[in-house]
Parts: structure tokens; C-alpha cells; sequence
């Protein structure tokens, strides 16, 4: 079975994105055809994406599902007259947060992610290149600046996630790469030692960390099950042995993953 499921703003449609993606995962059965339209801030506009839902219901045989966040009343009217099922999200809730804090919205376009606090956007702009400086064990004389050092296997996802930890938390994190080197003498390496209380592990199903390896380098020993199934064996034995908290990636999403570490850690989202 399949559907189209629209995501539409008169801003980045990040919001109507988030909301409705969570919500339609809930249905594991369908196919959905997600399709995100930013920017209809114009009448005209609006009707281009009535026009664009309405042949969408004709192909599919059924009304696609409509998610939006516009604020301005006469655009989303044009909208809801398009042959889909609407999904209104700030009228579904605004509404009801007027009526219990007896106060109107303000409904601005994009306020989900204004930038109202200037030093907060300039931390994480900091982190994103503290990840970037940081990674893959590059510059280890700076890790008494992180807040977190991710380390585990080549290609077990320390890299994404550090980036994704320093765009949404603004946490500075760094990552190190634990190599047949490192675990040759069945120690921690002894640049980490002295940031044990920042150390978190990631590790990875070996099948998937060969798939993941064998697309950078295809048919190398790098990339070969053996290889994989000693470095993950070798590296948990060295998360369980130094007391390293640490989380299997295979089944996880970088936000998933993310999360998980916030919560894990008590690390907290600096704003």
C-alpha cells in the first residue's frame, strides 16, 4: 500500500517535517512517498500546491496526507481546499495553548527556528567546527576542551554523530578511532586515559560494519568479516574491562544515537 504524505511551511518546513515523519512511522505497513515543500508564503504559490496534491490523489487513487505549519490564515485556506487529508499542526495546537494561557499567538512564520538567543547559535556553530577540527583522533591536545570523546571502530558512526550532537545540543565532541594498534596490548590508548569521564563508546553488528567498509574499500582486508568480528569483539571487551559506557549503533538513527547519549551521559542541550 502507498501514500503520499505532503510536508508543507511558509518556513523551512523542519517542523512539519519532524511532527508528521513521527507520526507516519507508526503505520510500518504503508509506503509513504514523503515529499517536503518549504516556502509557500504566497497565495499563488498555494494554489500551485493545491494543483500539485490534487494530481498526486489522482495517481495514487487516494488523498494524500497533508502536513502543514502555515501560519497565514488565507494561505492555509486556499490549501485546505485541495483533495488531501489536511493535517493542520499549529492549528491543532495553538489553539488550545491560547485558550489555556489566555494569550494570542503571535503566528510568525519560522519563529520554531528563529535565532533568539545570538550565543546560543554561536556555540553551535563552535561545536559543528570543534567536531570537524576533532575528528578521527586529529588533534587529541584539545580534548580538554570536549564535553564528550566518541570512540569506537572505523566507520561505526563517531563522525555524524559527533556533527549532529554539535548542530542540535551544542556539544563540543570529539572522536577517536580505536585501531588494531590500540588494542594490541589490550589497554585503553593512554591519550584518553587522562579524559576517562568523557569517554563513550559506539559499536557496531560486524555484518554491517563489513557492508558499511566494503563501500569504501571494497574486497580489502579493512573491509573482510574476520577483520570486523575481531576489532568489534576486541574493543567491547575494552568498553566492558575499563567501565566505558557505550551503545550498539546498528539498529539506530544518528538522532536515535544522539539521544540515547544525551540521556546516557545527563549531558544537557546547551540553548
Amino acid at each position: 500500500m502507498k501514500r503520499t504524505a505532503f510536508f508543507i511551511s511558509d518556513g523551512t518546513g523542519l517542523t512539519a517535517e519532524a511532527l508528521g515523519h513521527s507520526l507516519l512511522a507508526q503505520f510500518e505497513k504503508i509506503d509513504f512517498e514523503r515529499v517536503t515543500v518549504p516556502y509557500i508564503d504566497d497565495e499563488e504559490k498555494a494554489r500551485e500546491m493545491v494543483t500539485r496534491i490534487n494530481k498526486a490523489a489522482e495517481i495514487d487513487g487516494d488523498r494524500p496526507l497533508v502536513f502543514d505549519t502555515i501560519v497565514d490564515s488565507q494561505i492555509r485556506d486556499i490549501i485546505s481546499r485541495a483533495d488531501g487529508f489536511m493535517v493542520d499542526i499549529f492549528g491543532t495546537f495553538l489553539n488550545p495553548l491560547e485558550q489555556e494561557l489566555q494569550s494570542s499567538s503571535s503566528y510568525s512564520v519560522g519563529k520554531s527556528h528563529a535565532i533568539n538567543h545570538s550565543g546560543s547559535y554561536e556555540r553551535r556553530i563552535n561545536a559543528v567546527n570543534f567536531a570537524l577540527d576533532n575528528d578521527d583522533g586529529a588533534r587529541t591536545r584539545y580534548y580538554d576542551e570536549a564535553d564528550l570523546i566518541l570512540i569506537g571502530a572505523s566507520r561505526s558512526g563517531k563522525t555524524p554523530t559527533c556533527l549532529y550532537l554539535a548542530l542540535q545540543y551544542g556539544i563540543k565532541a570529539a572522536n577517536y578511532p580505536i585501531t588494531e594498534e590500540d588494542l594490541a596490548d589490550q589497554r585503553m590508548p593512554g591519550t584518553l586515559r587522562p579524559h576517562r569521564e568523557k569517554l563513550f563508546g559506539l559499536t557496531i553488528d560486524p555484518e554491517r560494519l563489513a557492508t558499511i567498509r566494503n563501500e569504501r574499500r571494497p574486497n580489502s582486508r579493512y573491509s573482510s568479516i574476520q577483520q570486523c568480528m575481531h576489532e568489534v569483539e576486541e574493543i567491547e571487551l575494552m568498553y566492558r574491562r575499563e567501565r566505558i559506557p557505550y551503545l550498539n549503533t546498528t539498529a539506530y538513527s544518528v538522532e536515535e544515537i544522539s539521544t540515547r547519549i544525551m540521556v546516557t551521559t545527563g549531558l544537557k542541550r546547551h540553548r
